[in-house]
């Protein structure tokens, strides 16, 4: 398999040329190659190997390319996921100004990662901790410290079990408890 992974290494060139037939913006490029690589790399290896016995390098290459291509033009691939639609997710946030100088002088259009609004932070997130803290209080120390593991050091309930030697049926009734009663003593 290591051959196979070499052979594949040497491809990213002409991958990248493939990816210019279908776009013209060199982060779109970079981004679906890449992703593609690490799509070779991370698929079934006996079923890579089938194609790399069976048709060489070339059948690798003919692979890649229809997956680069789904990965550039479908709305439901991984790559699209991954960065499409994040980005324009973020574009809809830039302002509506239609062209902007960065610093370097460089005329760049406005839905860009440099044209986020310069917002301050919200203190709503945490008052709303805060609340929650205040509330815990009044719960038992078993309550209140099952539930901070949980949510505030971001546990799942399989390792919460393994660390403390609760039963994970245990624990996700005493965090859903919790959770009802602060939902109730918060929107008094």
């Amino acid at each position: 398999m290591t051959e196979i992974y070499l052979e594949i290494s040497k491809l990213t060139d002409k991958f990248r040329n493939m990816a210019y037939g279908l776009t013209s913006d060199k982060n779109d490029v970079n981004d679906a190659v890449q992703e593609l690589m690490l799509y070779l790399i991370q698929m079934n290896p006996s079923t890579l190997k089938t194609i790399y016995d069976n048709d060489g390098i070339d059948g690798v290459t003919r692979y890649g390319a229809v997956a680069l291509r789904r990965a550039l033009t479908s709305p439901r691939s991984n790559y699209y996921y991954k960065y499409k639609k994040y980005y324009s997710h973020i574009d809809s946030l830039t302002s509506a100004v239609t062209y902007d100088e960065m610093e370097t002088g460089e005329t760049i259009p406005s839905k860009h990662l440099y044209n986020l609004p310069n917002e301050l932070v919200d203190n709503y997130q945490w008052t709303s901790l805060e609340k929650i803290d205040k509330a815990l209080e009044s719960f038992s120390w078993y309550d209140s410290k099952i539930f901070t593991l949980y949510y505030y050091e971001c546990n799942t309930l399989s390792s919460l079990a393994q660390k403390t030697g609760i039963s994970r049926n245990s624990l996700f009734t005493t965090i859903d408890k919790v959770r009802v009663q602060l939902k109730d003593k918060l929107s008094e």
